[in-house]
């Protein structure tokens, strides 16, 4: 069992202690490391170089038991020369006739031939992937030995943002290690104020100088208010004392992410309220949408106000404009407002949302954020299109670190094939319109696993095929007799993803949290709906969950009562695709070597977690068409058998709910997110357990007391 929060032991192992297979050894064409070895920097190295010098010296030790040294060289380019069992970190400046082929950041190129290794980084960020390439090559073979080679390797996005998986915001430096371990080049820090964030004081500077040492970037994204439209008496001095204060502060951040419901401005677009959405009166109906949901013609005059008062501090910052809140809009409008977008500023547009997906009958739409559609929608396609005719830096929200909401309190999905087809996605458009970066997590934070090392492995070029890789990875973790059953469990779970259907009421229901939803009846008199339990300091904490389920209905897709039974129908061919892969992982386990069965059994865990989620929503569909067609039942007899068949629904709910305690206090991270902390622990599965038997105790019995009276009067 673990405890709460045990997760992030886990999280902050960068190198897997004793994964050497003390029976692979070198052949012809290749080398091997051995105690006699040791590590060279330049004497006058950076310290992010030092920091990847003495990580990769760690690496050896933990990993492979194999002890380097470390030392400093006023003759590294010798040494990189003539040198034996050496690995030389240096950079093209150090070694010029090694780094003639780099041109890009992060570039490297890596040359082992008989009893040498040298790495040559375009910079020291190129450096330091060159020696985490190292790693995963050994890895791979999990042994110090490498295959002889000369190889230049560049990176396929710049940047590559994820959030904290650790904590919101938190970013110690171990999992500022492992990001940086993973190809990501840059981290997101909610900002309210200087040295502010939702959750309170942090020292930015601090963060930003220690995500430099692993070539990390740190990007603001906005939560400044902007109470002041441009044309406004004061509105220059207003945003100097927000964001130009901000990068005055703290001149090193990379940049900025504004997207509208985070930091709208009081637009003067007639299509729009005019106002913040918080302004709005609750009393007074509204029937246009707030600035931040709308592509408001005075944007751009916005983004100029902006981009000028914060480049006085930060000539150099990447202004990121991003677009998630007004897909839904006509084409027209939003492409009249990329238009006219400063040239210097970065576009962000989210990959598949806000597309229309017919399912047998009925149309859905692509809500946030799902890998059920792979993407381009027509959204992003249109909007990239734009910003490639202006010649505008185009980036994507990806999720590609591994995790959308179609599950709201799991580590990452793990569907490797469907990730492999949004890499490829991802890819055409970087040739097609220039998708120079990615956004690959929002808030639900960034986790280690294989599928962000086939992230890492698309992302680079050159590399090897997803088949490949994932055939590779599948052998180091299972064994060589376990891989083709591994290989075919992803397989059905990847088969699993494309039969989900994405819609707010579950994304915001049950799928949000998982076994821990509620059943919900009816709600008291004067009283709120039932609200989970949550910590006072989450951010968001219970108030992103919607637990009186209801169908949520837009314009743009069918009615919920028509989409209901097509959803119950594919979800419980995800169901069962799931539990055949589950079955398969199983099988698999048994024939896993024992040092590699603990991660084996924890993604396990996963994967019963998310098909007993699917149950949950299954259930909860199901519960809510009982319950309507009860309250619409004259006849009190008719009204008696749908009691009844509730009843029977919450007892397997339950059932399903215990069998979901032993899977988070085997893995504390399942049930856990950033953003509203934990939710689906075994407290809160005991609390659900407990009001669904409160609904069959109490509420239940009262119902039927009701029911009673339907035939008989009463008398004095």
């Amino acid at each position: 069992m673990e405890r709460n929060y045990d997760f992030r032991k886990r999280l902050e192992v960068v190198h897997k202690p004793n994964r050497r297979d003390s029976s692979v050894r070198a052949g012809a064409g290749e080398l091997e490391i051995s105690d006699d070895w040791r590590i060279v920097i330049a004497a006058g190295a950076e310290p992010l170089l030092v920091t990847a010098a003495k990580d990769l010296q760690d690496y050896f030790f933990t990993s492979m038991n194999v002890s380097v040294r470390l030392s400093r060289s006023l003759h590294v380019a010798e040494a990189a020369a003539t040198g034996s069992q050496v690995i030389v970190l240096a950079t093209r400046e150090q070694l010029p006739p090694l780094g003639e082929g780099l041109e890009i950041s992060r570039s490297y190129r890596l040359v082992a031939e008989g009893t040498r290794i040298v790495v040559c980084g375009f910079d020291e960020r190129g450096t330091a992937q060159g020696s985490y390439y190292i790693e995963d090559e050994m890895n791979i073979r999990e042994a110090p030995v490498m295959t002889f080679r000369d190889v230049i390797r560049k990176p396929l996005f710049s940047p590559r943002m994820a959030h904290s998986g650790w904590g919101l915001d938190r970013y110690p430096d171990a999992h500022l290690n492992a990001l940086a371990h993973a190809g990501i080049d840059a981290i997101l820090v909610f900002v309210k104020d200087v040295d502010e964030t939702p959750e309170g004081y942090q020292d930015f500077n601090y963060l930003v100088d220690r995500a430099e040492l692993y070539g990390l970037d740190v990007y603001v994204y906005s939560y400044l208010i902007s109470r002041l439209h441009p044309d406004d008496p004061g509105a220059g001095a207003y945003y100097e004392s927000t964001y130009g204060r901000v990068f005055e502060s703290c001149p090193k951040f990379k940049g900025v992410i504004l997207v509208g419901e985070s930091c709208e401005f009081p637009s003067k677009d007639s299509n729009t309220t005019g106002m913040l959405r918080l302004d709005w009166p609750e009393d007074q109906p509204q029937t246009k949408p707030s600035p931040g949901w709308w592509p408001c013609e005075d944007f751009p005059q916005w983004l100029n106000l902006l981009s000028g008062t914060i480049r006085a501090h930060n000539p150099d910052a990447d202004i990121v404009f991003w677009t998630y809140n007004w897909g839904y809009a006509p084409m027209e409008d939003r492409l009249k407002l990329i238009r006219a977008l400063p040239a210097n500023i970065t576009l962000q547009v989210t990959f598949e949302m806000f597309e229309q997906i017919l399912n047998e009958n009925v149309t859905h739409v692509c809500v946030d954020y799902t890998l059920s559609n792979v993407g381009p929608g027509e959204y992003f396609r249109s909007e990239a299109e734009a910003a490639s005719e202006r010649g505008i830096k185009l980036l994507a929200m990806s999720n590609t670190g591994g995790l959308t909401w179609d599950f709201g309190v799991i580590p990452y999905e793990p569907f490797p094939k469907q990730w492999n087809r949004r890499h490829e996605a991802l890819l055409r458009a970087n040739q097609d319109w220039g998708l120079s970066g990615l956004m690959e997590s929002h808030h639900y934070g960034w986790w280690p696993s294989f599928v962000s090392e086939l992230a890492k492995w698309a992302y680079w070029s050159p590399s090897p095929s997803y088949e490949d890789a994932l055939a590779m990875i599948a052998k180091r973790d299972f064994g060589e007799t376990a891989t083709p059953l591994a290989l075919k469990a992803w397989e059905m779970w990847s088969e699993a993803i494309t039969h989900y259907i994405p819609t707010n009421e579950d994304q915001y229901g049950p799928f949000r949290v998982g076994p821990s939803y509620p059943l919900v009846f009816r709600n008291a008199m004067f009283k709120r709906a039932v609200q989970m339990p949550a910590v006072k300091h989450a951010l968001f904490g219970n108030e992103i969950v919607l637990t009186d389920y209801e169908p949520l209905d837009d314009p743009r897709q069918s009615l919920g009562v028509s989409r209901i039974d097509v959803e119950i129908r594919s979800l419980g061919r995800m169901l069962k695709l799931m539990a055949e892969g589950n079955e398969l992982l199983e099988r698999a386990l048994v024939l896993t070597p024992d040092r590699k069965r603990e991660d084996g059994v924890r993604m396990l865990g996963l994967g019963q977690f998310i098909a007993r989620s699917l149950q949950t929503t299954i259930h909860v569909k199901k519960w809510w068409k009982l319950k309507k067609e009860l309250f619409a039942a004259a006849d009190r007899d008719r009204a008696l058998v749908l009691l009844e068949r509730m009843e029977e629904l919450a007892l397997k709910e339950i059932a399903n709910a215990e069998e979901t305690i032993p899977l988070v206090e085997a893995d504390s991270r399942l049930g856990w997110e950033p953003s509203m902390e934990y939710m689906t622990d075994a407290a809160h599965l005991r609390w659900k357990i407990d009001q669904v038997r409160s609904v069959i105790d109490s509420e239940f019995v009262q119902y039927r007391k009701s029911l009673a009276l339907t035939d008989r009067t009463i008398r004095k």
